[in-house]
């Protein structure tokens, strides 16, 4: 996955299921320890993510413990990678890409790393409208760009404007 990323000084990063820290100490190192926050839902990655942190002269990352994004506030991301657990059913990915898409700016964009592909390509597909794959090594790197804003299901005309919107736009 970090093959597969160039972080930009802008960035604001979120590495999601840190675990010990790797994905967001290296965004840190190359962008500034205050653009990054990292969260895992397991104490003992957090624990060991802030030591790892502190090792590589990043004490400062912003590091959480949190059920995905249960307790990231931000929702101004430009950047969120995560390698999502493989020996679980499909929610905690679902919850990720879906909450993910949420968590982004637009033009943010959400990197994954896999060993499945077809259901990974439609959910990523379904939320944010495409995404690139990159395939080495036997995973699947997943790339998607939040472009617009979800539309609702129950919308049957996506391109027919609210009457709240059409009459601002009357005036």
């Amino acid at each position: 996955m970090l093959q597969q990323i160039e972080f930009s000084p802008d960035d604001r990063v979120l590495d999601l299921g840190c675990v010990y820290g790797v994905v967001g100490i290296l965004a840190a190192k190359l962008i500034g320890q205050d653009k990054v926050t990292m969260c895992d839902s397991s104490e003992t990655a957090v624990y060991y993510s802030k030591n790892n942190a502190k090792l590589n002269q990043v004490p400062d990352i912003d590091v959480k413990l949190s059920n995905g994004y249960e307790n990231i506030g931000n929702n101004d991301f430009t950047v969120i990678l995560s390698n999502p657990p493989y020996h679980t059913d499909f929610s905690v990915a679902k919850h990720f890409i879906e909450g993910g898409f949420h968590k982004l700016v637009l033009g943010g964009r959400m990197l994954m790393v896999t060993k499945r592909l077809t259901w990974y390509k439609n959910k990523f597909t379904s939320v944010f409208g495409g995404c690139k794959i990159h395939e080495i090594n036997g995973y699947y790197i997943f790339i998607a760009e939040k472009r617009t804003a979800l539309i609702k299901k129950k919308d049957k005309n996506p391109n027919k404007l609210s009457k709240k919107l059409q009459h601002k736009y009357k005036k």
